[in-house]
């Protein structure tokens, strides 16, 4: 188990408990000092308040992981606009959006996939890359987000002019 994985087992029933989905963790830095990334959201959306009151309750359940001796710093953040997608809810939830999906291990010869999310069906999560569908095993991906497109509408849809 991963530090952040050992962090979202203790961080996300508190998370629940407050009202707050956790949308995952990142850890980053070495043994000297790391900084420790919490992206917290709610369904209307979180403000600077909801994340100031996390604070004090997040730091002190890292402060209980022995693993995490020494110093660190805790950074508390919305999911922003390339939110992280972590769970199988995310994956449904974000249906229909683009995203950047990679993997632990190539599959067909790539570990990095950007397309739309077209649904999870089974174990796989299905993606349309360039009119064509691809199946990525939810268990084989690392990390994936929702990929921005600042694009104009126009341009996505074919009817600028």
């Amino acid at each position: 188990m991963t530090l952040a994985d050992e962090i979202i087992s203790i961080v996300e029933p508190l998370a629940i408990q407050h009202g707050l989905e956790l949308v995952t963790v990142e850890v980053a830095g070495g043994q000297r000092h790391r900084v420790v990334r919490v992206y917290l959201d709610r369904e209307n959306g979180i403000d600077i308040e909801a994340i100031a009151e996390a604070n004090p309750w997040l730091s002190d359940a890292l402060d209980t992981l022995d693993r995490l001796s020494g110093p660190y710093t805790l950074e508390v953040s919305s999911p922003g606009i390339e939110r992280p997608l972590r769970t199988r809810e995310h994956f449904e939830r974000f249906s229909g959006h683009d995203a950047v999906v990679h993997t632990r291990k190539p599959i067909d010869g790539r570990t990095k996939f950007t397309g739309r999310l077209e649904r999870l069906e089974g174990d796989d999560v299905v993606l349309v890359i360039d009119a064509q569908e691809m199946r990525v095993p939810f268990d084989a991906i690392e990390r994936a987000r929702l990929k921005a497109d600042f694009g104009m509408a126009g341009e996505r849809d074919g009817t600028h002019s």
